[in-house]
């Protein structure tokens, strides 16, 4: 049980993500990282959270908006893990 539960709370069911201004992509760094609250307040269509990117400094790029799309790369966060079962 013990095994179970360390491999549970090291895996976590959401993917990494970056709140970030989808009007600021530049083609060099990616789009500018804004502070979370931006993504959880709603009518600002400009700002969204996005999954699974690399980040440099303040710019986040080569991620998804998707949820879901992440999730599918990643299996939950925990890119690796698992196990054939048998």
């Amino acid at each position: 049980m013990g095994v179970l539960a360390a491999a549970l709370t090291s895996c976590g069911s959401d993917p990494d993500r970056r709140c970030v201004d989808r009007d600021s992509y530049d083609t060099f760094r990616g789009y500018k990282i804004v502070g979370d609250k931006n993504c959880k307040s709603s009518g600002r269509t400009d700002r969204a959270w996005y999954y699974d990117s690399d980040v440099d400094g303040r710019y986040a790029d080569y991620g998804t908006f998707s949820r879901s799309e992440a999730v599918d790369r990643d299996g939950f966060g925990c890119s690796g893990s698992g196990s054939g079962g048998g």
